[in-house]
Order: structure tokens, then sequence, then C-alpha cells
């Protein structure tokens, strides 16, 4: 069980830990020796919390800057803890931290008394959705051990933490620096009838584990080996959630594209019978398809991600630039890396004191806010906790974290169908694929269609060889006409099916419809929507009213009657 300290800075939480290690048995043979002569050395008096501070600055200046990943077991169940500083300049370190846990102790000075972090770090876990917490009242010798100060003390804490509905199912009056309620009772604080620390940790339920959970893995990328014959493509990725074996079919999100695992790879020797949460592995496919990095896997038949490119989310924000509706930022999910911006934000509030601020235009620094993020496309995530690595951000500004959060849920197209909805047609990018190099045509649509009242904006015809740099460029430019809420004509030479399931990739799903235009079949493993005859242009026309109309009735019948 993954379990994290979190609290204000110098109420104790390094020192709880090592005192803990140290009345466990858990600490390596002669490091407390070691910490003893270091304090002697340099005239200090010793320190529980130096066992866990490692840095020269942390042990220097009496403060945990990094997060301390230590591990003991205790009653059959193996623990890691993750020590997080409290300082607020280390916000970030401690999210990071946090964001691993299964459950928190809340530390508290209980004669400092709650302070402006004590209520950040409370509101920060709520968040991250940390519902197994437990609040140690620190330092209870400098209250006497007394136990009006304590009830006082969780009487208005508990207050403020059930603002945003944190109920901890513990407070425990402790005494860090000589052990008491920590491993072994205090004789002291006979008033005191609840568990003690370690008590309290065996009493934490382990979370559901991930391999019972649908299966996801996101794409990390795609290998190819020439040498000695070998002709296998393998995607690589970690799962993040449920178990695979050969022979499963797989749908790969947002794309939506299909293909049944033929074979687990792993390097050196043979792969795996099954891969499950929290491996790493290689698998190829029986239908070869093009994939990105940031695709999700998931099996067919299980509950898949939601896809979308505009989200409700919850996030806190560390930057120094405020959030701003203005500007691009980079937006982390699992392996997915996509431009993102504030298209709106809901409301803000101060993760202290959970005030709200009235009309706000930005986030600020250490500041929550409620938002709606639009991407410059779509990705998959599952809303709420679990896998976490699914919906769990981070924004990068100017190459630097600044925030994170959880995607909350998905939302419609927004502006891009108020735009949709005005030309009274559904936005698609029609692909007229067709052989040879003669320089590909629309074939007039774009006077047909428009006379027919589409709104129409026909792109030059894209011609082999296909360079990624050129696709992407296109790709670009047809995800902001259909933004625009327009219909996007490409014609397209000599198609290969790898180069077009590529584009269709860096494409909003759904959105792409595919046409061949020639005498004879499509190509093999092109997957066209419609096949027509270069003649039989009113075939054609007729399709793309169908498909880009509100209803398909009133669609057709402009070309039924002579258009």
């Amino acid at each position: 069980m993954e379990i994290a300290f979190v609290g204000h800075v110098d109420h104790g939480k390094s020192t709880i830990v090592g005192r803990l290690l140290a009345d466990t048995g858990s600490l390596p043979q002669g490091k407390l020796d070691q910490i003893r002569a270091f304090c002697e050395a340099n005239a200090r008096p010793f320190e529980y919390a130096f066992l866990l501070d490692a840095l020269r600055n942390e042990r220097a200046q009496g403060i945990t800057i990094d997060v301390a990943r230590v591990f003991f077991k205790s009653g059959g169940r193996a623990y890691t803890i993750h020590d997080t500083p409290g300082h607020a300049e280390f916000l970030k370190n401690m999210v990071s931290g946090a964001a691993r846990a299964d459950a928190a102790l809340l530390v508290l000075d209980g004669h400092e008394g709650v302070q402006e972090n004590s209520r950040r770090h409370a509101y920060l876990l709520s968040m991250l959705g940390i519902r197994q917490v437990a609040v140690l009242v620190n330092k209870m010798d400098l209250l006497d051990r007394d136990q009006g100060a304590f009830d006082a003390l969780v009487d208005s804490f508990g207050r403020h933490l059930a603002r945003f509905e944190l109920v901890p199912s513990h407070w425990i009056p402790v005494v860090g620096r000589t052990g008491e309620n920590l491993a072994a009772r205090s004789g002291e604080m006979a008033w005191y009838h609840g568990p003690t620390l370690l008590e309290a940790l065996a009493g934490f339920e382990a979370a559901r584990p991930l391999e019972e959970l649908p299966f996801r893995l996101p794409v990390q990328d795609v290998y190819k080996f020439t040498a000695n014959g070998d002709t296998r493509r393998i995607v690589a990725g970690t799962v993040e959630s449920g178990r695979a074996e050969p022979g499963d079919e797989l749908v790969f999100h947002p794309s939506g594209k299909r293909s049944r695992i033929r074979s687990l790879e792993a390097f050196p020797g043979p792969g795996p019978a099954i891969v499950s949460a929290g491996m790493a592995c290689g698998f190829t496919l029986e239908e070869p398809v093009y994939l990105a990095r940031g695709e999700v896997a998931a099996k067919a038949g299980e509950p898949g991600p939601v896809c979308a490119n505009r989200f409700r989310a919850s996030l806190f924000w560390l930057g120094k630039r405020p959030l701003h509706s203005g500007r691009d930022y980079l937006l982390k999910l699992g392996t997915a890396r996509v431009r993102a911006r504030l298209e709106r934000i809901v409301r803000v509030l101060d993760a202290s004191s959970l005030e709200p601020r009235e009309t706000p235009e930005a986030v600020a620094r250490h500041e929550v806010g409620e938002v709606v993020l639009r991407l410059a496309r779509p990705i998959a995530f599952d809303p709420g906790q679990l896998p976490p690595a699914m919906s769990r951000f981070v924004l990068v500004d100017d190459f630097e974290i600044s925030g994170g959060g959880l995607l909350l849920e998905g939302l419609a197209e927004g502006v891009a169908s108020g735009r949709a909805a005005r030309f009274n047609q559904r936005p698609l990018v029609i692909l007229l694929a067709q052989e040879g190099k003669g320089g590909a045509h629309d074939h007039g649509l774009d006077l047909a269609l428009s006379d027919a009242g589409r709104a129409v904006y026909p792109l030059p015809a894209l011609m082999a060889p296909f360079h990624k740099e050129r696709l992407t460029r296109m790709a670009e430019q047809a995800r902001l006409l259909l933004d625009a809420g327009l219909l996007v004509l490409l014609p397209v030479s000599e198609p290969r099916w790898t180069d077009l399931d590529a584009l269709k990739g860096m494409l909003p799903e759904g959105r792409l419809k595919v046409v061949w235009i020639g005498d004879g079949p499509a190509p093999a493993g092109l997957h066209a929507d419609l096949a027509v005859d270069p003649r039989e242009d009113r075939t054609l026309s007729r399709a793309i009213l169908r498909w880009t109309g509100v209803d398909a009735a009133e669609a057709v019948s402009p070309l039924e009657t002579g258009h």
C-alpha cells in the first residue's frame, strides 16, 4: 500500500516517519548510529527527520525539499511511504508524491495549529481523489497532552475539511519525537481510545486491483525490425489496467482502429503468455494498422475510454505565470502529448481558504480552478480515479510543468458545433483518393456542393510521396477548417493505406470519409467509405450531402431535383 505523509512545513512529518521506522525495526543496520554521528560532528541535536532528509540542503535548513520514499512491512502488509515536502515552494513535489498514494496521513502541529499549507494539502488530497485519510495531531507534549486542546483542533479543522467532503477516518494525538501513539500506545494520553498510527495504517483498505479493471494500454511507440528477415511491427507500452493475451481483439482510441493480438513479445527470450497491469510489454497485431503515440488500446467487449477534444477539468495551478485563455499549453496524459487552450473558467478557489474569486479571468499560482480545456485533437481518457494514469494530467508552460489535475468529463464540440449549426451541416473531411499521377482534382464538387447549400473549402491536391511533415501540416489545416464548421475536400493521388491511416489518426474521430474514385476496385488495404466511377459525380455528390446533412432526407433532396 502507498501512503503519503503531507502537511505544513515543520509540523513533524519526517520526524514521525523516521521514528516509526526506528520503532518497527525497519531501518538498515547502523543507520541510527550514522545519523547520531552526523549530529555530533555538526553540533546538532539528534533528529529522526535526518533518517529521511538525505539532501545536504534538507539537513542544513531542516526542511524536506524532495519526496522521500521508504519501505517497511507490518502485520503482513508491505508499505511504501511518500514523505512529501511541506513548504509552499515545493508544492509540485508534494503533489507528485501524493498522486501515487492509496491513502494519506495529514500531520498538524498541535501547538502551532492549522496553517495555510495544512488546508491547501488537504484540498489537494481531495482533488486527487484520496479519500482514505487520517489526521495526526503532532507535538501534543507542547499542549501538555491536553484532551480539550486536541478536541478543539479536531472540531475547527474538521468543519473546514467537511466543506470539500473530506472526512478523516481517524484523528490521532501523537508525539513524533518520543513515538507516542505511533507504533505503541501512549501511557500519558489515557483519554485517547482510538488506534495507533500503525493500527490506522492496517485499517486502510487496499485499492481494487488494477488487473480487475478494463484493459488500458497507452501506446508509447511502434518498433519495426528488419535484420535477418524480421518483419514484426511491435506495439510497445505499459499496461495501466486489466489484462490481455494473444487472440484478444483490441480497439485503439481515439482512432477506432481494430485488430487482434497475434503475439506478445519480450527481449531477450520469448514473450509472456499474458500481460497485466503494471507490465511494460510489446505485441504484434494480426492485421497491421498505423498507430501513433498516445493512442489507447482497450479490449473489444469491455467498456472503452471517453474520447473528446473538450473537457471539464479540475486543476491546481503552480506556474509562475497565471493560466489564461490567450496562451497555448502542452497537455500530457499517459503517453499523449497535445496542444491545449483554456476555453473557459467555471470557478476559481483559493486552495487554502476555499474562498471563490469573483469573475476570474485567469487561474493564479496556488489557486484551484474548475475549467474547460480545448485540445488540438481528441484524446482518450477515463473520468474518475482508476486507473490514475488515464485521468490525471499535467499542463506544461514554456517547458515547465505548471499545473495538473483531473479530467472530469468530456464535452461536446461546443463552439465548433455552434458554427456547424449556423451552416446547417456536419463538418467532415472528404478524402478523394484516385490512382495515377495525372493530378488529383475535386471534379467540380466544391461548386456543386456550394450550390446545394454546403459551406465548402477545397484544399490543394496532395501528391505522392507523402512525407510525415506534409501530412501533419495538412491535418493541422483540416482541423482548423473543421473547427470553423466547414466541409473540407482533400484530393489525393496514389494513396497508400498507411498514409491515410496516419492522416485519420491526426483528425478528430469520425471526421474523415474516404472516397475511392476509379474504374476498378480500391487498392488492397484502402478502406473506402464509398467507391465511385469517375463519371458518376452525381452519386458522389449525393453521398457527401447525406454524410454532412443534419437530416439525411433533406440532405439528398437538392441533388434529386437536378443539382
